[in-house]
């Protein structure tokens, strides 16, 4: 298998399951597409001005999930996970189908998303990949949280900490390189959230989807999930997985180093959007070399099908 090419799957990829803010049912197609397409939601219950397209621009939304919208106001939601196993499976191209406004929650993390998309085998063209070479440092605070990108060699490292004052998620770090680490507990780590929460986002409107099987719930000292947890850093994996879908909404790969505190995304987004107001912050590299020392893709997800 090529990894410097672009790819898209071989077969359509079909599922459903409840929306985590909505509540309602949902069902998505992932179809094939050509070389140059780019990763494209289609709202199929919607006749008209239903294609949405996933970059940073697009986003209208980042409190507790991401939402791009077109310029007809047609939305989707929630859209993270999926993004996020797209990036590490390297899959550059595809028609996402969804008749409903917000991509099923399914447990939380992007764990199934990642063993459909490997059941459904990947395609590789001729056309060769593109990548975002990032040239300067940038960085966006808010408050105490912040977020820093800046020039990396041929690796995207993202160096992620929490800080809870809740006793079970404390102060968590975690720093993985994309292309290389096993991202295995990144992509199992389920969305979480603190007990004494939930009924404000209720208020909000939101979470009417949420339940133990999609999110872990912490509770004082306790972990109310009867499986607890996944991994012993399951509550910053998540984030990581978080920033790697926002990541994607720049439509490439990237080559860079992050540093973030007690980010998410709407610090991943103004990020992205201070980035790319200045051509000098940033190269979009057309690679063409029939080899180069580190992978582009996380070679350790592609081990199945190679």
């Amino acid at each position: 298998m090529s990894y410097l090419t672009q790819k898209t799957i071989k077969n359509n990829i079909s599922f459903s399951g409840v929306a985590l803010h909505s509540g309602l049912n949902v069902n998505v197609c992932i179809k094939p597409a050509k070389p140059n397409f780019g990763i494209v939601f289609k709202r199929v219950d919607l006749n008209y001005n239903n294609i949405i397209y996933p970059n940073f621009n697009n986003v209208t939304n980042t409190s507790l999930n991401t939402t791009v919208e077109n310029e007809f106001g047609i939305k989707v939601s929630t859209i993270e996970h999926l993004m996020g196993a797209l990036f590490c499976l390297g899959i550059d191209n595809a028609l996402i189908e969804i008749d409903n406004e917000e991509v099923p929650i399914l447990d939380g993390s992007a764990k199934v998303f990642i063993e459909k998309i490997l059941s459904a085998k990947i395609d590789v063209s001729d056309s060769p990949i593109k990548i975002i070479k990032i040239n300067k440092k940038i960085e966006f605070s808010d408050g105490e949280r912040f977020i820093s990108i800046e020039p990396s060699t041929l690796s995207l490292e993202i160096d992620f900490e929490l800080k809870y004052k809740n006793q079970i998620i404390g102060n968590q770090n975690n720093k993985v390189k994309v292309y290389e680490d096993d991202l295995k507990d990144i992509y199992n780590s389920r969305t979480y959230c603190l007990f004494e929460d939930i009924e404000l986002i209720k208020k909000k409107g939101l979470g009417k989807g949420g339940s133990l099987d999609n999110a872990i719930v912490v509770k004082d000292n306790e972990i109310l999930n009867p499986g607890g947890l996944r991994n012993e850093k399951e509550f910053v994996n998540h984030k990581i997985l978080d920033c790697i879908g926002d990541l994607y909404t720049t439509g490439y790969r990237i080559v860079a180093s992050i540093k973030c505190s007690q980010g998410g995304h709407f610090l991943t987004n103004q990020l992205l959007r201070k980035v790319f107001q200045n051509k000098e912050n940033f190269t979009i590299l057309e690679i063409k070399e029939k080899n180069l020392p580190h992978t582009l893709i996380n070679r350790r997800l592609l081990r199945s099908i190679a």
